[in-house]
């Protein structure tokens, strides 16, 4: 079997060594020929890289390391042109920095192609990054070739100060704007990130560029989808429960087919198969969490959201959308779509297992004090397994009373019920039950639904006062339920912050 790529973004070492590859030149060749000006978003670790050094090898004609792929009879390898790459990928990058990262990246770029700027142009990147792109052409008397890899990152290593973050957008504004001033000498520009910001501020000036991002004939541009697992991965997962991998690490929809993080597959048979986050692991969402916190966001709104196409497209540092954020950098992904009169909405959901858990468990550790949650989450799931509801009662009281006193500082959050709902949920869904969140019925909804080893508990929860298990009662949320179902109602105390009334029922 092949050597598996992990961590390889370079496509002549994975070609040369002979490393598992997907074949995405079918892809490539269709982007070349139908596009000038390209621009694409995905979440960290899903190839996006590996994508762009693919195009540089297209564009500089090396035919032999395409043998046997879709592009090689496609492509017309006899012509060749100038390539500019440009990655910010590496390292953390600062506004005092930026400048001097830039002018780095474009001496390198200089080096390669063999060229010698004016001492004058290089006072400054833009002018630099302008200079290059003439000289490139008249040198080879070919068009220029573009390719920037995570063109965001200065702008999303500054986020959690938005003033600084807003200076390196304006900045990196001007600098691409070069790309457009000098459309004449240029074959093709492609440009990827995470994050897509409005057009008003780093687009302005590439209002050119042709978002394929959400395009469904490119929605595979990235990742791995279900048939590459069946047939080039099939060796690597002998004996392995396929729908367990399924359920784990599938589920990322950009409106082809359903994809895998590549990370997650390459970690995952690297690992002996053992189910782990691995994806999730590589970059923990801090600031995400501390948005979440600041807005109060009831947590199990996350799956079932529902937004329209400009909301996931409208990365805007001066009024930053919790939803946005959470889909572009891959927690969320879409569900269903939904056909309106006027437009069509997306639903959102997390992808698969590791980002539900995953998330979930991380916004609990920042929420909670001492190391006790591994404890509780087992003390819960076995006396679910058990259908020992009373004994739930102190372990969920365990649970609030370990919730760090600065998460009630500066708001009143302990009187909303949706706050209790949402720790709840998290700490539910970290557990790997099934779980639903505000369960609909013909006759109303309920606050929460777990099902554990055939058992179906349902939750309705009341801040101060009321009866939440008498309106399970006279709701019958149950009905549409069979086998053993539990019906629990919780009354939460702000002063207290914790547990007042627990009462419970077995049918």
């Amino acid at each position: 079997m092949k050597k598996l790529p992990i961590g390889i973004q370079t496509f002549s070492e994975i070609m040369n060594e002979d490393y598992l590859y997907i074949d995405k030149t079918g892809i490539a060749y269709s982007l070349i020929d139908r596009f000038k000006y390209v621009f694409l978003s995905r979440p960290r670790r899903f190839g996006k890289s590996l994508f762009l050094d693919t195009l540089k090898d297209i564009f500089e004609g090396n035919r032999e390391l395409f043998r046997g792929l879709l592009i090689e009879e496609q492509w017309n390898w006899e012509v060749t042109y100038p390539v500019i790459q440009i990655s910010f990928s590496g390292g953390i990058h600062s506004k005092d920095d930026l400048e001097e990262d830039l002018i780095q990246i474009l001496d390198s770029n200089e080096e390669r192609l063999g060229l010698e700027c004016a001492k004058k142009s290089k006072s400054k990147a833009k002018y630099y990054f302008a200079d290059l792109i003439i000289k490139a052409f008249k040198k080879y008397n070919q068009k220029v070739v573009i390719l920037i890899d995570e063109y965001d990152k200065p702008i999303l290593d500054n986020i959690e100060n938005i003033p600084e973050a807003l200076l390196i957008r304006n900045g990196m504004r001007d600098f691409y704007t070069k790309i457009k001033d000098n459309d004449r000498y240029l074959r093709f520009a492609f440009l990827t990130g995470v994050s897509k910001f409005a057009k008003v501020s780093i687009f302005s000036g590439l209002n050119n560029l042709e978002d394929i991002s959400l395009n469904p004939d490119y929605g595979n541009v990235c990742g791995y989808t279900q048939l590459d697992l069946e047939t080039t991965f099939a060796p690597y997962f002998e004996r392995v429960d396929m729908e367990q991998v399924k359920r784990w690490y599938n589920g990322y929809n950009f409106l082809g087919d359903s994809v895998y993080n590549p990370y997650d597959i390459l970690l995952f048979i690297k690992n002996n198969f053992e189910f782990d986050n691995y994806w999730f692991e590589t970059g923990t969402p801090s600031f995400l969490v501390e948005l979440i916190k600041k807005t109060s966001y009831f947590i199990p709104k996350f799956n079932g959201l529902q937004v329209n196409k400009s909301s996931l497209n409208s990365f805007d540092l001066e009024n930053l959308n919790l939803e946005t954020i959470l889909f572009q950098s891959g927690y969320l992904t879409i569900k269903r779509l939904i056909q309106e009169e006027m437009e069509v909405v997306y639903e959102l959901g997390f992808p698969n297992r590791e980002v539900l858990i995953s998330f979930n468990r991380y916004i609990l550790q920042s929420m909670t004090t001492g190391s006790g949650q591994v404890t509780i989450r087992r003390e819960l799931l076995a006396f679910m397994k058990s259908g020992d509801a009373g004994s739930l009662e102190p372990v969920i009281k365990r649970l609030f009373a370990s919730i760090a006193y600065n998460n009630y500082t500066n708001n009143d959050i302990e009187r909303y019920e949706g706050f209790y709902a949402s720790v709840l949920y998290a700490f539910f869904a970290s557990l790997m039950v099934d779980i639903i969140a505000e369960d609909v019925s013909n006759k109303g909804r309920v606050d929460l639904t777990l099902q554990v080893g055939g058992r179906t508990f349902l939750f309705e929860f009341k801040v101060t006062d009321g009866e939440p298990l008498e309106q399970i009662r006279r709701i019958k949320y149950y009905e549409k339920y069979a086998g053993e179902r539990y019906l629990i109602g919780i009354v939460f105390d702000p002063k207290a912050r914790n547990v007042s009334r627990f009462e419970w029922e077995k049918l």
